[in-house]
């Protein structure tokens, strides 16, 4: 599991971690019911405060892409609810999209942009 925080970063550690971990589960590097590192370990692992990771993986589940077990810890478990991801999908990407106008992107540019990423997703790899 290769997780890359950028401490320097404006945005948050927890949001990079649960996106690390989103990305992960995209190219297949994390699959259904593979655990995750324990809360401490992977602190340890990055460097990180406990808390920050719990709060991460508190957020990864509530998003449906990961369960919780007392037991075995986090688990990559995928809520599959098609209908609330594409509207989650529309509200973020209009802000994407809304930037991208603002910097002159074209529509070509993106869809473009938008192919290549999927490409990379169906090969497992990440450009």
């Amino acid at each position: 599991m290769i997780i890359e925080i950028d401490f320097n970063s404006d945005e948050a550690i927890y949001v990079q971690l649960c996106n690390q971990i989103i990305l992960g589960i995209a190219t297949s590097q994390f699959r259904e019911g593979e655990q995750l590192p324990s809360v401490r370990q992977l602190a340890e692992t990055i460097g990180i405060n406990m808390h920050t990771v719990n709060k991460a993986y508190s957020i990864l589940q509530q998003d449906g892409f990961v369960k919780i077990d007392r037991r075995r810890g986090a688990i990559i478990a995928i809520d599959i609810n098609k209908l609330q991801a594409l509207k989650e999908a529309r509200s973020e990407l209009a802000v994407v999209l809304a930037r991208a106008i603002c910097k002159g992107i074209s529509r070509d540019e993106i869809h473009g942009l938008v192919d290549q990423l999927y490409d990379n997703y169906e090969r497992n790899t990440m450009a």
